[in-house]
């Protein structure tokens, strides 16, 4: 097993310590306040701020960025990170967009992050639906990652990125059997397209773990903006409310490091 510290900083932005690695997911940074377009006549109000300034981070290795077209996995100040962070993963739209030296994953490629005096860490696109059928085209592509070291007995650090429960994500997630699970929620919904999802709602995530077996869940990307429908008190009542769930949710304190072991 290997100690990893694991601190929210808000939304879907997660420094992830591994054994000397620093890794940033989905860098948000922007103060609230902000209207963001998401296309399409859709839109959402940040609501709170992060816990950490990008200047009270460590130096960054890697990021790993689910998608790079909407503001509340990719903002300005999240932007003006990148060109100081070591290596850049995104999906393969995102890297011809951002430029730079990015470099684009299809579901299933995997990238290995190599460096002296550190152990190696592959790094695989798992896939995501940002919405219902057919929504594809409107939203953009997305992608998870999946984490594998030396010394895991669990199974590996999945990243889920936005996504809803669909049949290509529940493939991945029981081919991977993740031991650790860094799970975006939030049931996001938008006036304009009504009940439709664009995140999972916990009863859907719980579903997507049915027959998992993960040590920890970290839960993220539930708060701090408009478009969110389940904040941490709704995801808990339904959590309470369904005892056949196992899973051991953890609730990160923001700007807090939580260590754990993967």
């Amino acid at each position: 097993m290997t100690d990893v510290a694991f601190t929210h900083i808000g939304g879907p932005t997660v420094l992830i310590e591994i054994a000397g690695w620093n890794i940033l997911t989905d860098p948000t940074f922007d103060p609230p306040g902000r209207t963001y377009s998401f296309g399409w006549g859709t839109s959402s109000r940040k609501l709170t701020g992060p816990a950490l300034s990008p200047t009270e981070l460590p130096p960054i290795d890697a990021v790993l960025l689910t998608h790079d077209h909407h503001g509340d996995n990719l903002d300005t100040a999240g932007r003006a990170l990148l060109p100081s962070a070591g290596t850049i993963l995104t999906t393969v739209s995102g890297a011809r967009r951002l430029g730079g030296g990015a470099h684009g994953l299809r579901p299933g490629q995997t990238h290995r992050l190599e460096a002296s005096g550190k152990p190696p860490i592959d790094i695989t696109a798992t896939p995501c639906r940002h919405g219902p059928p057919l929504s594809r085209t409107i939203t953009g592509d997305v992608i998870g990652f999946a984490l594998t070291w030396d010394g895991q007995t669990e199974g590996p650090l999945w990243i889920t990125g936005d996504t809803v429960h669909y049949p290509a994500v529940h493939r991945a997630a029981h081919s991977l059997r993740p031991g650790t699970v860094l799970l975006h929620l939030g049931a996001v919904r938008f006036p304009l397209t009504g009940p439709l999802h664009y995140t999972m709602n916990t009863r859907a995530a719980l579903d997507l773990l049915d027959g998992l077996t993960p040590t920890t869940v970290i839960p993220i990307h539930y708060e701090g903006w408009q478009h969110f429908t389940e904040n941490r008190e709704a995801i808990t009542a339904t959590l309470d409310q369904t005892p056949t769930s196992t899973h051991h949710f953890t609730w990160l304190t923001p700007g807090r490091a939580h260590q754990i072991q993967v």
